[in-house]
């Protein structure tokens, strides 16, 4: 499959980016020059629509400040002095580098960072782990964005795909919970706004007043991280009050005694005092997702990131068994359909390659790493950088700051833009955006394979990723043929093409359209779970988990965990509540030091940190800003548009106050993504982020966190 380059054609895309909508579009070219994009809208999903992040793509490729040849520092660490050098220079120094830390301390001593800023098979997020495990680094372990929910979704489902998309158009009762639907799965709303006008219910459960909660027709707003309290007290009540599907359950479920007592303490009185909710409405809620069916529960990413994010999930997965909701079309759960694609992780991973017992460091303590709190022996003495900015995503941005400045740490950093964490490198190298690659793109959100095909020629002297990591392996001088795949080998090997699911599905179809959906059943009758068949252990639904009642699990496609919490507690094998960290749960136990909760939600015009640079989005975005509630501005002398000062122990960060019912009392919402180069005080949210991980899959707790707030 060569690409051929026209100098004026429509080029059929897929969107790059960590979205679960992953947009199949068109590249308008004229004159061998992109002049703008669009939705494809033949693509039964997209619908011929982008987003306010990618609808003016063209500007992020032609941009000015695109990082276009290779880069060596000249001025300070931080300071963004650099001065071009050639392809031949940076890979000379950087084998140099290598080869000499290798000498003396061994691979482990150098780390590789990266995550999902392009989501594609060919160039995403397993692109550089063969060449690092082949060479020894210390493993990379990326954790923070749905391994603790992926965790309690396999520990209580299995990996099913569960739910179609876009039979959510036939729901009767939808729950989008953790999930700002209008701002990070804008694609999806058109199936669940047309059940709505066939008379479904639409109910938000989220502390965070949105536009996705304005659309529906009741917004829940439960105190953060206490989630967990308001599923199990559904549960309590489905089961008191005889609204189990029963057939169901004694069927297709295992676990339901054991279940059904451990619930009994779980009353909405008790949730009521955690969440905040009144009882009442929590028994309303419970009855109206039993009784309605088909009744759907959409979850977001954000559900897990809280010490308790993985035990919530446990107790939302079992729900929709509790009542027969997975029967019919429009019923059960979406988490990630990702489970659906026959993709070959191993091929892509090549963990084979690693050596046993090679030492594992998790990127949400990237700033310890580098600090030498962890106590690392060898301590890391290079950082390699690419499809990620941590600087702005990771926690802790002091300390890692501070490692990111140690003259001794020799760093490198693949990117399209000098950002944050690249104005610490000492050699940059240019990366293609998604114009300029081609990529098979599998999705997080739907049940549709996206090629992306190449449209023109990369700028400057800019390489993809995959060509990055086969210049990589001649630098250190790999023979392995595998290192030398092209494009199209990695496509062509990453998927099962023999797999039912890929069934009709070619290379060559895939050319033609640039889209194939799964071969699946249509979303009107699509119900894979109306008679069991759920890909777990016991071929069920877990309710008592067999996966925690001894010896280890692995997670399928992303990580090898234990049966044990962070702490080294047992993890239970039915769904329990646990706590915030740092709160301890109910408005009585607020602490006095830290008394507000600071989430920090996607902004809707950045991804991640993606976009932060450009003028469009960030003019649309404004300036960092901190919503408070006006009890909690009141209190602190606060007006909008004053300007304040967050802090805790970790750091702190200054925005522009705006007072309204956005956040809830007692919780302040700082949107993230702003760069650290243009915010105020040279800090971001991610200053006041915990290292802390939840309790499953070594997720993240950065919707765990305390601060105050003052007049800066």
């Amino acid at each position: 499959m060569p690409t051929q380059l026209l100098n004026d054609a429509t080029v059929i895309g897929a969107c790059p980016h960590d979205c679960p909508d992953t947009c199949s579009m068109r590249v308008l070219v004229q004159d061998g020059k992109v002049t703008g994009v669009q939705g494809n809208p033949v693509h039964p999903f997209t619908q011929g629509r982008l987003c306010a992040k990618t609808n003016h793509y063209q500007e992020r490729v032609y941009h000015a400040d695109r990082i276009l040849h290779p880069l060596r520092r000249t001025g300070p660490k931080g300071s963004g002095e650099f001065e071009r050098i050639s392809w031949n220079e940076a890979l000379a120094t950087i084998g140099e580098k290598w080869r000499a830390i290798i000498a003396d301390d061994g691979p482990t001593a150098i780390l590789p960072y990266s995550y999902l800023g392009t989501q594609g098979l060919v160039n995403g997020l397993t692109v550089g782990d063969p060449f690092f495990n082949k060479l020894g680094a210390t493993v990379s372990e990326r954790s923070f964005c749905d391994s603790g929910a992926s965790t309690a979704y396999v520990m209580t489902v299995g990996p099913t795909p569960g739910m179609d998309p876009e039979s959510f158009q036939h729901s009767r009762l939808i729950i989008l919970w953790a999930c700002n639907m209008l701002s990070t799965n804008v694609h999806m709303w058109p199936f669940v706004d047309r059940a709505k006008k066939n008379g479904a219910k639409v109910i938000v459960i989220d502390l965070v007043k949105t536009g996705t909660s304005a659309m529906a027709d009741q917004h829940i707003r439960v105190r953060p991280g206490t989630d967990g309290a308001l599923a199990l007290a559904m549960i309590h009540v489905i089961i008191q009050e005889g609204l189990v599907d029963q057939d169901y359950v004694d069927r297709y479920t295992i676990g339901f005694e054991e279940l059904a007592e451990h619930v009994a303490p779980y009353t909405p009185e008790f949730a009521a005092q955690e969440t905040g909710i009144d009882a009442e409405v929590i028994r309303t809620l419970a009855r109206e997702y039993a009784t309605t069916q088909p009744s759907a529960i959409r979850i977001g990413v954000a559900i897990e990131r809280s010490a308790g994010g993985g035990q919530l999930v446990r107790a939302l997965a079992c729900l929709p068994a509790l009542v027969g909701a997975w029967r019919k079309p429009g019923g059960g759960l979406l988490q990630l359909p990702l489970w659906a694609f026959p993709v070959r992780w191993d091929v892509l991973h090549r963990a084979d390659l690693a050596t046993p017992g090679t030492r594992v460091v998790n990127q949400w303590q990237l700033g310890r790493a580098l600090t030498g709190d962890l106590k690392l022996d060898p301590p890391v003495r290079s950082l390699f950088v690419y499809n990620s900015n941590p600087l702005v995503v990771a926690p802790n941005q002091l300390l890692l700051k501070e490692g990111l400045a140690r003259e001794d740490l020799f760093t490198v950093v693949s990117e399209q833009f000098l950002t944050d964490t690249a104005r610490y490198a000492d050699i940059v190298l240019p990366a293609t955006t998604q114009v300029e690659q081609v990529d098979l793109m599998f999705s997080w959100g739907h049940l549709y394979l996206t090629l992306n095909r190449q449209a023109i020629a990369p700028l400057g002297e800019s390489v993809a990723n995959a060509e990055l990591f086969r210049r990589l392996a001649t630098t250190m001088g790999f023979e392995d043929p595998f290192f030398y795949r092209s494009d199209e080998q990695i496509m062509r090997e990453a998927i099962d093409w023999a797999s039912p699911a890929m069934q009709g599905i070619t290379m060559e179809s895939l050319e033609e359209q640039g889209w194939a959906r799964l071969n699946l059943p249509t979303a009107d009758v699509f119900a894979p779970h109306a008679q069991g068949g759920f890909p777990t252990p016991s071929g069920k639904v877990e309710l008592k988990a067999s996966m925690a009642a001894g010896g280890n699990f692995v997670l399928p496609t992303f990580r090898q965990g234990s049966n044990d919490h962070q702490d080294g507690s047992p993890v239970p094998a039915l769904p329990t509540y646990r706590p915030p960290n740092e709160s301890g749960g109910g408005e009585q136990r607020r602490p006095a030091r830290y008394p507000l909760a600071m989430m920090s939600p996607k902004s809707h015009s950045f991804l991640n940190s993606t976009y932060g640079n450009l003028r469009r989005q960030a003019s649309r975005e404004g300036e960092q800003k901190l919503f408070l509630h006006p009890s909690d501005a009141t209190a602190r002398g606060i007006r909008s548009d004053d300007v304040v000062r967050v802090h805790n122990d970790r750091g702190s960060f200054v925005a522009v106050a705006k007072v309204g019912d956005e956040a809830m009392p007692g919780v302040v919402i700082a949107p993230m993504g702003h760069w650290i180069a243009s915010s105020r005080a040279q800090a971001t949210p991610a200053a006041l982020n915990p290292t802390a991980l939840a309790d499953l899959g070594g997720a993240p707790t950065f919707s765990d966190n305390r601060v105050e707030v003052g007049l800066a």
